[in-house]
């Protein structure tokens, strides 16, 4: 996130954050202008698509709440993340909210309605959108506390949080398959999703080995990232 960036880099937190867009380009005024621009274009073209869609309720998830919920999370004067609540306010917002209004803007004659397999697929997406900001910390303890960033890392210490990772990812694969034993989620996505076990084990085993290692977080992301949307394509398998 751009915006996260620039703010991060106003308060010191990501001074030495080598993979900080600031740091990357080195004019903080032209990051901000472009965040703020994506924003924009963001918000009409969402505003668009939910007119044509006769989806209002997309609008009141995604704009209201979803944008405003991550503006307080890194945005001055608010900076909630800096209170260490960002994991549950990045599920809230990326989970339910955002991923319930991107499946309420495919509606065509009329909106379509919520079910269950829509709020339970919005939840494991949140859930694994929470424990990338989780894992975003292993590698800058010391500069978040510097600057006053209880992230809540800084709070257990990379061999607790190492621990917390491995059961989130337990928890995550668990709550997976009660959902299918249900039948709450298609059979096609479960299976789908079960086939990211191996990078999920992956994520596991690294921070496990890796949790104090600071330059060895890049290849972590990657790591995350491809369990992460691995799994978003397989809960929205068609």
């Amino acid at each position: 996130m751009n915006s996260n960036d620039v703010y991060d880099f106003d308060t010191g937190a990501d001074k030495n954050k080598k993979e900080s867009v600031v740091n990357l380009f080195g004019n903080r005024t032209v990051i901000n202008i472009i965040a703020w621009l994506f924003l924009v274009l963001g918000f009409v073209g969402l505003t668009l698509v939910a007119v044509q869609a006769r989806s209002p309720r997309s609008i009141l998830f995604t704009m209201i709440c979803h944008i405003n919920m991550v503006f307080m999370l890194q945005c001055p004067p608010f900076r909630l993340s800096y209170y260490g609540v960002g994991e549950p306010l990045l599920f809230i917002s990326f989970g339910p909210f955002s991923t319930i209004a991107f499946y309420l803007l495919h509606s065509i004659k009329s909106e379509l309605p919520i079910s269950g397999t829509i709020v339970w697929s919005s939840i494991l997406v949140g859930l694994t959108t929470s424990l990338i900001l989780f894992c975003s910390h292993f590698h800058q303890i010391e500069d978040d506390k510097a600057v006053g960033k209880i992230s809540p890392l800084v709070r257990l210490g990379t061999e607790t949080g190492s621990k917390v990772v491995k059961w989130a990812v337990i928890g995550l694969y668990s709550l997976l398959l009660a959902l299918g034993f249900t039948q709450t989620l298609p059979l096609a996505s479960v299976i789908l999703c079960a086939m990211t076990l191996p990078m999920g084990n992956l994520v596991v085993s690294f921070v496990e080995k890796n949790h104090k290692v600071r330059n060895t977080f890049f290849y972590f992301f990657i790591y995350l990232l491809t369990l992460t949307l691995k799994n978003v394509q397989g809960l929205f398998y068609r």
